[in-house]
């Protein structure tokens, strides 16, 4: 009976190699690595400028500050407003159940009449209860009080050593910010004081704080909660994705706006 003998290496018969040599590339370091790639951006540069870039057309040049509606198409000016008003009808939709309730608390404040009532019978008189409209007075006038003193509502806080001269530069922005609130402003008070009446019934309410071009100075309108259009969902203002002002205006405003360009007419 024949018997089949391994035999090993030439150096040592009783070792058996059970697996070959493999040569093991070393890891590239970072060093190669971005050596390689910026061999790789040099040489695609140079077949975009070979091939391409020189058979391209020149794209214009838009400045920084530019009307944007002045270089896009008509057609893309139209479904990027028609994109618009369909999104805030689906905000409108998602408050709705918020805005029923807003309109039932100013009837229960005794603001709506109905002048005539079936229930309970028809033709009867209806008596709401004024604690209602009394709670939102008192809220009012306290706020107010609180809001705007008769010092005027603005405080400065100096953060970090104090000094004579910072402790006077601290007195000059107060007292110029007082002035200018309760004296150029002069729709700073009335607005606020209807803010603040409006808050406590709809629980949200809006001051709008801009430059007016037209009378050269900064405004503070109120902005009543159902002319405010945001995602019912949104947890604030500042991550809201979108924040609609519903400003109602004339049919000849509009026409202006258009003239002077801050308006453009898009024709579907």
């Amino acid at each position: 009976m024949a018997v089949e003998r391994l035999l090993g290496t030439q150096d040592d018969p009783d070792v058996i190699p059970l697996s070959r040599e493999v040569e093991v590339a070393p890891e590239p370091s970072r060093e190669d690595m971005i050596r390689d790639a910026a061999q790789i951006l040099v040489d695609e540069e140079e077949i975009l400028i070979d091939d391409e870039i020189d058979a391209a057309p020149e794209t214009p040049q838009i400045p920084f500050d530019s009307n944007l509606v002045d270089f896009l198409d008509k057609s893309d000016l139209g479904k990027l407003a028609d994109d618009v008003l369909q999104s805030i009808s689906s905000d409108k939709e998602s408050r709705s159940e918020w805005e029923k309730t807003y309109v039932d608390g100013l009837k229960y404040l005794g603001m709506k009449f109905d002048e005539m009532r079936s229930s309970p019978f028809q033709g009867s008189s209806g008596v709401i209860h004024p604690i209602l409209a009394e709670s939102v007075t008192q809220f009012q006038a306290q706020a107010y009080k609180e809001l705007l003193p008769a010092k005027g509502p603005v405080k400065t806080e100096i953060v970090g050593k104090r000094t004579p001269e910072i402790d006077m530069q601290a007195q000059r922005v107060s007292g110029f910010m007082n002035f200018y609130i309760m004296n150029v402003m002069k729709e700073y008070d009335p607005e606020l004081d209807m803010l603040l009446f409006y808050l406590p019934i709809a629980g949200s309410a809006f001051k709008k704080v801009y430059y007016d071009q037209a009378l050269s100075r900064a405004v503070s309108k109120f902005i009543a909660p159902e002319d405010l259009v945001v995602p019912y969902e949104s947890s604030d203002i500042l991550s809201a994705e979108r924040v609609t002002h519903v400003i109602s205006m004339s049919k000849n405003e509009i026409r202006k706006q258009q003239l002077t360009g801050f308006f453009t007419l898009i024709l579907s």
